[in-house]
């Protein structure tokens, strides 16, 4: 599945769960939740949780975690762009062209 294609397949995902009319002040939130979790589970990649009431987790199953978290932040953004119209496309591109522009120096 291609960006556009998962970009127009969360955001009906987003409508028919009733989620995707939250105002994007809320779906912010949501991502800087997400974001979070994000940052939860490479803590438990990297140094561990070091809490006595949770178990320890194989390496694969922290990677899985990260993999969902990174998956929820991405879906935030997806919805974001959604609703003011941008193709995750526009952005790669966008972003690509300011990097560049921004530091041509190192390119050669």
């Amino acid at each position: 599945m291609d960006l556009q294609q998962y970009q127009q397949w969360i955001s009906d995902f987003y409508k028919k769960r009733g989620w995707y009319q939250l105002d994007s002040f809320i779906r912010v939130g949501f991502l800087s939740e997400e974001t979070g979790e994000v940052a939860r589970a490479i803590r438990a990649l990297e140094i561990g949780r070091d809490r006595p009431d949770e178990e320890e987790k194989a390496t694969e199953i922290l990677i899985q975690d990260l993999t969902e978290e990174l998956g929820d932040v991405l879906d935030n953004l997806f919805i974001l762009a959604d609703k003011y119209d941008i193709r995750f496309e526009d952005i790669l591109t966008s972003h690509k062209q300011k990097l560049t522009e921004r530091f041509n120096d190192m390119e050669n």
